[in-house]
């Protein structure tokens, strides 16, 4: 099932997609949930379901997809966590770290599918980073690696733009890169746990104006969804909403030479097969 959040005629709402259409979660579970982090908290995925085979209600070129939850507890996100990218580092393989990197991004750093990613005017350093996130759907505190998919919901996509230069801002600090406004992508919707097979076996494939910069597989990566899961619920709660990039693979534009930045006009697709592509133009920012 793909959840997805939206806008149309001014309102939000939430809903799954069939085909090209949306079934109106929002209408059908009135007074019981009103968002797609609502459904997560309620516990209602279930019941959801039960909709999916209903005729849809407009279609999807009718509507403004939002980010896949527009309204996140936390977005946690891992650095450096496939073994091609720890190698670009010089990192040999008895050096592999012994816990994951972890940072946050917030929410308005991220923009929707087919919502322009904009270069912001402090820079010329934007880059791409795709990545498969991770929705958590049941809360948690310190969840065993062997519970972790349990709490689940499913997994959607990223882009995770990063300003290079101004991740090097200090000697440990990230957040600045990473959190610069509508920099970065979420979408296009969420495909529930049921519908992956293998968590270890998903290839995820990052193109730039049709060429191919990215491709690896989650088998390759040094913490697998369990423990990253397990990790980061020994120090806090894990909500409902709450979600959790999981890395991005070797081939970044800053590992080329010369780099190759993203520019005015670029699209980045960032594209899994078991649960589909996210889109987005990239725009100059116009003004300050």
């Amino acid at each position: 099932m793909r959840l997805v959040s939206f806008e149309r005629g001014g309102t939000v709402g939430f809903g799954i997609a069939v085909g090209d259409g949306v079934v109106d979660l929002g209408a059908r579970l009135a007074g019981r949930a009103s968002s797609l982090k609502g459904l997560l908290e309620r516990d209602l995925v279930a019941e959801a379901a039960r909709h999916e085979g209903a005729a849809a209600d407009f279609a999807l070129a009718d509507v403004r997809l939002l980010p896949t939850v527009p309204d996140p507890g936390k977005i946690i996100c891992i650095g450096i966590n496939y073994r091609n990218r720890d190698r670009e580092y010089g990192d040999a393989p008895a050096d592999e770290p012994k816990y994951p990197s972890v940072f946050f991004r917030t929410p308005e750093s991220l923009v929707a599918h087919d919502e322009p990613i904009v270069k912001p005017l402090e820079s010329d350093q934007l880059d791409y980073e795709g990545e498969i996130v991770l929705v958590i759907g049941k809360a948690g505190r310190r969840i065993p690696e062997e519970r972790a998919l349990d709490h689940v919901a499913g997994l959607t996509l990223m882009n995770e733009g990063s300003v290079r230069d101004w991740l090097r801002h200090a000697k440990f600090n990230v957040t600045p890169g990473k959190n610069f406004e509508r920099s970065g992508s979420l979408g296009p919707w969420l495909v529930t746990a049921d519908e992956i097979r293998r968590f270890d076996a998903l290839h995820l494939t990052t193109r730039v104006n049709g060429e191919v910069r990215q491709h690896d597989s989650t088998a390759n990566l040094m913490f697998p969804f369990t423990r990253l899961i397990a990790y980061v619920s020994t120090f806090m709660p894990l909500k409902p909403g709450d979600l959790i990039a999981t890395g991005t693979p070797t081939g970044a534009g800053a590992r080329f030479d010369p780099p190759k930045y993203l520019r005015h006009g670029d699209v980045v697709e960032v594209h899994v097969p078991e649960i589909g592509t996210l889109r987005n133009r990239v725009e100059d920012e116009k003004h300050a």
